[in-house]
Parts: C-alpha cells; structure tokens; sequence
C-alpha cells in the first residue's frame, strides 16, 4: 500500500510539473492578479483533467524512469498514434467517396462564395467612402483592443472592449477572460467577425437572396476560424494536451477516422453515443404493428391505451428527410403513445429509406403509395371512412398537396388536419432557401442521376451548417481535439438516422416549392390536377414553433392564409423539433393562441394571448371536439389485415 502511495504521488508531481512548465499563456491572467495582490500566496496549478486513454494510447510513464525522460517517451508515443490515426483517417476520406464527386461539389460551393461576397464587395467599392469609413471602424476597434491588453500585461485592471457574451459557450472557460492574451484573441475574432456580418446586413442594393447567402457564407468562414477551433489559440485545448501528454488528440483522431468511415468519406460528426439505444426497446418503443407495406412506406397501427378509443382515427404523415421516431422518442416524450393515452387510434407513415429502385418515386408516388393507400387500409381496418390527418415539416407539405388534390377529385377521407412546422408558402422560407438556386439544383441533379438519390449525410451537413457553432464546431472540438466521446442523447441519436431521399422526389420539392412557390400560386401539378389550396374547406390547426429556422412562423402564418376552411393558428415555443415535442408533463415553454391568421404576422403576435405549457392538450381538444363519438378498442389490423410485424417496423431500421 505504501508503494502504490508514493507511486501516485511520483505521477502526481509529474503532472504538475509538466502543467506548470508547458501553459505560460494560460497562466497569464494569474500573474497579473499576483502582480495586483503582493503578499498574497500563488495560486495552486489547476488539477489535471484524468481521461481514461483506450488501448493504444501510450500509458502513464513508470515511476522508476527520470521524469523528463518518461514524460518525452510517452508524448513521443502518442504523436506515432496520431500519425498512424491521421492516415487511417486520410484513407477512410480518399477511399470513401468518389474524389472527383468531391472536388466538383467543393469547387461550386467554393464558387458560389466566391460569385456570392464578390457582390457584396463590388457594392462596397462602389461607395468608397463608406468603404474606407467601415475599415477605419474596424481598426479603431483593433486598436483599441491592443491598447487595453497591453495595459493588462503591464497589470492595469482594464475592462474589455468586447464584453463577455454568457451565451456564447466557445469562450466560457476563465483562461479566455483571465490571461489578456486569449482574451485579445477573443475580442478581436468576435469585433472582426461581428464587423464582417454587419457589412453584409447593411450592404445597400442586394437582393434577399444574395444577402441571404452572403450572410450565411460569412457566418460560416467566421465559425471555422474561431481561435476555440484551434489547439495552439484555446487555452483549454492547451492545457487538456500537456496535461495528457497528446493522449487526448489521439482518442480524436481515432475518432475523426471511425466518423469518416462512417460517412463513407463524408464527416459525419458523432453527436451521441449511439451505442446506448436500440430502437423498439429505448426509443420508438410504443407497442404496435405493422399493418400494411409497399415500396414507399411501412403503415404502423399502434395498440390502444385504453378500454374506449375516439371513432375517427389519426393518420399521422413524418417528414422522409428523418425518421418517424421523432414523433416516439422514448416514454417520456412520445407524442404517439401520449395520443394513444388520450383514447386516439393512432397510425403512422414510416417511410421507406430509399435506394436506386425508388429513384422515380416523386410527390406523386408518395402521395398514391404513401397518403392514399395509407387511408384505405384504415378503412379496411377500422371500417371507418374519415380520418383525421397530422402532417408534419415536409410531410405536411405533401399532405397539403395530397388534401388539394383530394378536394379536386370529391374525396372527402380526410376531414381534419393539423401541420406541424410545416410550409406550404415559401416566400420567406428560412435557412435552407439559401441551398436553392438554377445552378445548385443543377449541380444537385447531376450528382443525383449518379445514384437515384440524395445521401442522407449531405442532407445532415446542410443542416448543421446552418448552426455551425453548436452543431460542427462544439462537436469537433470536443470530440476530436479534446477526445471525449459525446454523451448518449435520444434527440441527437434520432438527429444522427439520416435517410436518403429519392432524386425525383427531391428535386419535385426544392424545385416546385423553393425555388417556383407553386403550390400557394397555384400552379403545382400533381397526378395530372393543378392544385388549388382554397378548395381545402376542411377545419386546419396550424402550429408553428417561434424559434423554428428551418419553417418560419412568419412563414407558417402566411401559407396558412391560402387555406379554404377555418384555420386555428398556434405558435409554440422553442424550434423545429422542441416547440413540436414538448410533453405536458415537463411543463416548458409555452403557446399563444389568437385571431385567425389574417394581416400581418407581427399584429397577430402583438394581440395573442400566451399559455404556459404544452400545445398538446389544447390541440387535443380542438380535434376530439369535431367527432366526440367514442367505440370499443381496436386491435391492430382490426381481424381484416394481418399484422407483418411489431412496431416500430423494418424500414426504420435500414442504415443510411
């Protein structure tokens, strides 16, 4: 017992002394406040932080080596484990993928940048007095920047120019506030980049589209060249690095390989640890069975909660981008076995992930295979003839587009229906509009044709770059710089279950939608009928989160307007996913309610009223209000269709 003591107490003194040796920077502020407080005792050095290393991480030196030597042996060690992980994730990117697939598809997003903030800059140059005024604002704050950090190095107590910014999680460590070096590189990234992205806002004679692209570009070159995202310019990526002796960036480039293998030469950036869930035990685990297949969707029923269900089934429509499973997480934030406690039948669409036989599968096949024939099997197996219908993101849109084509041809199935954070206008239609243009769609077809299909890690990635900081960034550092393995996290793994998308469908969609608007103008064609949504009479709950970037509430409230019938426009809290996902019981966020959605969106907003809590209940009563009647339970397929499977299915298992 004595021995292993003094050997922990040998590795201990090691640690401290290769701290207190290799993070002077670091340090920096501490030296100020002990040039501020003479008298007072140093500062202890920080505690080492302990990562368990995996097994081909060079271990602790032993005691009995001269501790220089055996700190040198074992940094050496681990930059030869970097080496062989750096190559084996060379491979994984260079063999994974198509290199000349690669090269064309940065080539024209490289391109478009640069077409892009050329415009911007041409605007500028044309005014060159305004031009020169926003450098000199800019180096002036430099300057005064540098000014108050050298009056911090000769240890003035200075406050900053950039103050301090709670939210911003890149820089809440105190090294980057106590050493006045970090903190000149965090004030001067944040006045750059802040100064950068108010020239493109106040850029005069752009159209909303390029300003649109040019402040996303900018906010994208802005996010990579964060000095958080360097080791050598954060502090705790410093201290994380000699304090394991490299140890840490050798779990990350372990990482970085697995992840790019995974990927298939693509980052797919881990954002939980998957391991932890399987579907249909602890997520997407509400009982049911399949009751129908074809070559577009699975059609689950889910078992009833209770000894009387509401007559009128609920069909609900997910969108195919993700799986259904959002909508069935895990037991304390299921909106399908919620709904089924409620008394509802429940059914739901779970889409099929896609390959090369479903290449010509467009709105149309979805709305024949998917909607359609998804209503005559509830017919069979509930004999009931109306049904009410959720749709949500681009599952609403398609069902939107499916009830326009219904009123056209006199079928009257479905007669009710709610959206959730869905569009059908897309005027002002969010981040992704700025992926759509003549030239990307073109590009986007031609890489399609290739396969029949969008991978699903494409689509992924242009979702997380509309959020770099908290959906790349975060990720990249502390996965492959610091080497800690993501948490387990049901949202995230749900979030990481990409699919593919059909090229014909994909291509029906930004094409019709984003870029032409032509369901709201009436010329979208689908099965041969031009669409009409103000032949859609039928009662509509429309609920749009505030937060949502992906479907604007403004956005929502204005496609709301092209509806033929009485529309209940509800806006809930928080985002796309959140503000829809949001159990009674947890008691978060909250919903406003108010006039039908007419005039402008910011008068609707100024007059509703707010509730504290979930929409769920409220949107419960609204639909069991139109058909109250109540029947005995019923089974899944009803004794007239033959369950295939248990919930939650086949297709929701095939890897993207």
């Amino acid at each position: 017992m004595s021995a292993e003591r003094d050997r922990e107490a040998g590795a201990k003194r090691q640690t401290t002394r290769l701290g207190e040796a290799s993070a002077p920077l670091a340090n920096q502020g501490d030296k100020n406040k002990r040039k501020k407080n003479k008298g007072e005792q140093s500062a202890a050095a920080p505690r080492p932080t302990t990562l368990a290393p995996p097994a081909d991480v060079a271990p602790s030196p032993k005691p009995q080596a001269p501790a220089a030597g055996a700190e040198f042996d074992a940094l050496a060690e681990n930059l030869a484990k970097l080496v062989d992980h750096g190559r084996k994730a060379l491979a994984a990117a260079i063999g994974g993928m198509d290199a000349g697939e690669a090269r064309s598809e940065f080539a024209n997003n490289v391109a478009d940048a640069a077409k892009t903030l050329g415009v911007v800059a041409e605007r500028w140059l044309a005014k060159p007095e305004q031009a020169a005024a926003a450098q000199a604002d800019l180096a002036r704050g430099l300057t005064d920047i540098w000014s108050q950090t050298l009056r911090r190095f000769s240890g003035e107590d200075a406050a900053p120019i950039v103050a301090v910014d709670p939210a911003d999680k890149r820089f809440s460590a105190p090294q980057w506030h106590e050493s006045p070096f970090f903190d000149w590189l965090r004030q001067s990234y944040l006045l750059t980049s802040r100064w950068a992205a108010d020239a493109v806002a106040t850029t005069e004679g752009l159209d909303p589209q390029t300003r649109a692209k040019a402040a996303f570009y900018t906010r994208l070159v802005a996010s990579a060249l964060s000095p958080s995202n360097f080791v050598a310019t954060n502090p705790e990526l410093l201290r994380a690095t000699f304090d394991a002796k490299g140890a840490n960036l050798v779990r990350g480039m372990k990482m970085l390989a697995e992840d790019l293998s995974a990927g298939g030469g693509r980052l797919k950036i881990r954002q939980s640890d998957e391991s932890k869930f399987e579907l249909g035990v602890d997520m997407a685990n509400t009982p049911g069975k399949v009751i129908w297949r074809n070559e577009v969707m699975e059609l689950i029923q889910y078992a009833p909660a209770t000894a009387e269900v509401f007559a009128r089934p609920l069909l609900i429509i997910p969108p195919w981008i993700n799986k259904f499973y959002v909508l069935d997480l895990n037991v304390e934030k299921s909106f399908v076995r919620w709904a089924t406690a409620q008394g509802l039948t429940v059914f739901i669409v779970s889409w099929v992930n896609p390959d090369e036989k479903q290449s010509e599968k467009g709105f149309e096949g979805y709305m024949r295979e998917g909607v359609l024939e998804a209503l005559d099997a509830i017919e069979t197996a509930t004999g009931e003839k109306r049904v009410a219908a959720v749709g949500y993101c681009v599952g609403g849109t398609l069902l939107a587009a499916t009830l326009a084509y219904m009123a056209a041809k006199g079928d009257p199935r479905i007669d009710s229906v709610t959206f959730l954070a869905t569009q059908v206008d897309f005027t002002d239609a969010g981040d992704l509009h700025i992926f759509v243009d003549e030239a990307r769609l073109a590009a986007l077809d031609e890489s399609m044709a290739k396969t029949g299909y969008l991978e699903g890690v494409k689509m992924a990635t242009a979702f997380n770059m509309l959020r770099p900081n908290e959906l790349i960034w975060s990720y990249v550092v502390n996965n492959y710089m610091k080497g800690v393995e993501p948490a387990a996290f049901d949202l995230l793994t749900w979030n990481s279950d990409s699919t593919r998308i059909p090229r014909a469908n994909h291509s029906f969609y930004l094409r019709s939608c984003y870029l032409e608007n032509n369901l709201t103008r009436g010329e979208m064609v689908v099965g041969g009928v031009k669409l009409n949504l103000r032949k859609v009479k039928i009662p509509v709950y429309e609920l749009a989160a505030k937060e949502d970037h992906i479907a604007p509430a403004r956005s929502v409230f204005t496609g709301a307007k092209f509806f033929g019938g009485e529309v209940t426009y509800v806006l809930a809290g928080a985002g796309h996913i959140a503000g829809v996902v949001n159990p009674p019981e947890k008691g978060k966020y909250q919903y406003r309610t108010g006039d039908a959605p007419v005039g402008a969106y910011e008068e609707w907003l100024r007059t509703a009223s707010e509730t504290k809590g979930s929409w769920w209940p409220h949107w419960l009563a609204w639909l069991t209000a139109q058909a109250p009647e109540k029947v005995a339970a019923r089974q899944p397929g009803g004794g007239k269709l033959q369950p295939l499977c248990d919930a939650p299915g086949k297709y929701v298992r095939v890897k993207a």
